[in-house]
């Protein structure tokens, strides 16, 4: 995606939001608190990577994880 997207860097709605759940990645369980629109590309010169960006506060509080929001799943 070249440009800006209109929603970037401001949260976007998520089926999972305020709800329990896990970073596949890292075994992480907490509860989704935002998922934001950001850029992840390395450095200004190189072409623009907008991703879904989600941030799960891990059960009994600490610092949120973020990951991509296709890595998170609901808890059973």
């Amino acid at each position: 995606m070249i440009g800006t997207p209109a929603d970037a860097n401001c949260e976007v709605p998520h089926r999972l939001l305020r709800k329990s759940v896990r970073d596949i990645g890292s075994g992480t369980e907490g509860t989704l608190m935002a998922v934001v629109v950001e850029n992840t590309a390395a450095a200004p010169a190189y072409e623009d990577r907008w991703v879904e960006i989600a941030y799960i506060r891990p059960h009994g509080g600490g610092f949120e994880l973020s990951t991509a929001a296709a890595n998170v799943e609901p808890t059973s």
